[in-house]
């Protein structure tokens, strides 16, 4: 299958760009698009690929691929619109969008959002177990933590090309669209406070967002939401759950802390499955899942891993997916889902602060 990528910077460099390097059985790019001319010609060069473009609209008319990967930063709500209109299928990164608006806009076509902890076979291991303990009515609680250091540090290994050749102009006008549908998603009048929140919720958050639509369905209430600690300090988010018990999520920013950590605990009646998983840029290495149950009158641990690469099995996904009509884990009506989640999120932190909030989330 042709594919085209948009945006040439740290998650392709350090991702994308060797995925598609060693699964040229399913792939060839044949063309990649930045703002940066210097991150287009250094993917380029790397993939082999002659269509290389500093904008989407010219590569969208050119043509020569099947399907576009949305992979830079910021909404992706125009740009996906924009490939699928022109025919194209779809993979975009998370998240799809800043509001339900650049959602509801966007025309039919073949989408899959990427969510790569879905595709994890520990993740895929856990859901198994769950459905035959008894489904999300067997869940007391869903407890997460994230630590999370700085981008910097978790990209060290990876020798990244930099943009430093990006007109300031053209970013400031992008900042200013951006805060413009931030806006639209919060309120004109809602303030940093919430701004910051509500992009850690959609930007980081929205991992585990996935995942809980994945093991028990979207929360349909959010109940408690408190920050704490210099920006983008910590959040805590938890409320019920839909069909039994509740769930919390406290993500921590540490700038120097070791190492990334992200723990996912499901605890039932019989036991414990918890999910461990390292740093989302190490290639093939392996999230534990640890089952704890009863046994011989005791307790009972196992260890389960498989170095088998979560985005690599998305990227197949989305092959199937194009070629084969497979559906994919989250499509449309997911990224939506955790779009609206995330609003509550907003919404809850500033009613409990008496903050002002407005625009969709209201």
């Amino acid at each position: 299958m042709k594919i085209a990528l948009l945006g040439c910077g740290a998650v392709t460099q350090a991702v994308y760009v060797p995925l598609l390097s060693r699964r040229r059985d399913l792939f060839e790019v044949t063309a990649v698009c930045d703002l940066s001319r210097a991150l287009a010609e250094a993917v380029g060069d790397r993939l082999g690929v002659a269509g290389r473009y500093t904008a989407l609209e010219p590569m969208l008319a050119a043509g020569g691929f099947d399907a576009v990967l949305v992979l830079a930063s910021g909404s992706h709500g125009e740009p996906v619109r924009q490939a699928l209109a022109a025919g194209y299928a779809v993979l975009c990164e998370k998240p799809l969008a800043l509001t339900r608006a650049e959602a509801a806009a966007l025309p039919a076509g073949r989408l899959m959002v990427g969510y790569m902890k879905q595709y994890d076979p520990a993740v895929r291991r856990a859901e198994e177990l769950l459905a035959e303990l008894g489904g999300p009515a067997a869940v007391r609680s869903v407890e997460v933590t994230v630590l999370h250091p700085s981008g910097e540090s978790q990209l060290a290994f990876a020798n990244l090309t930099q943009a430093r050749d990006v007109d300031s102009g053209l970013l400031a006008s992008l900042r200013a669209a951006e805060d413009a549908l931030v806006s639209r998603a919060l309120g004109e009048s809602a303030p940093q406070p919430v701004r910051a929140l509500y992009a850690v919720a959609l930007g980081s958050i929205c991992h585990d967002l996935s995942l809980l639509r994945r093991f028990t369905g979207s929360p349909v209430e959010i109940s408690h939401v408190e920050t704490w600690g210099a920006g983008p300090g910590s959040v805590e988010v938890s409320g019920p759950l839909p069909a039994a018990g509740r769930f919390s999520i406290r993500w921590h920013y540490l700038e120097d802390y070791p190492a990334y950590r992200e723990t996912v605990a499901i605890h039932h009646d019989r036991g414990t499955l918890e999910l461990a998983f390292p740093a989302p840029y190490l290639m093939n290495a392996p999230t534990t899942l640890t089952v704890v149950s009863p046994g011989s009158g005791g307790e009972s641990r196992t260890e389960w891993r498989d170095v088998t690469e979560a985005f690599e099995t998305q990227l197949a996904a989305f092959h199937a997916f194009v070629t084969d009509g497979k559906p994919p884990l989250t499509c449309l009506a997911g990224a939506l889902e955790d779009i609206v989640t995330a609003q509550r999120v907003a919404a809850r932190y500033a009613v409990q602060h008496d903050l002002p909030i407005g625009g969709e989330a209201a």
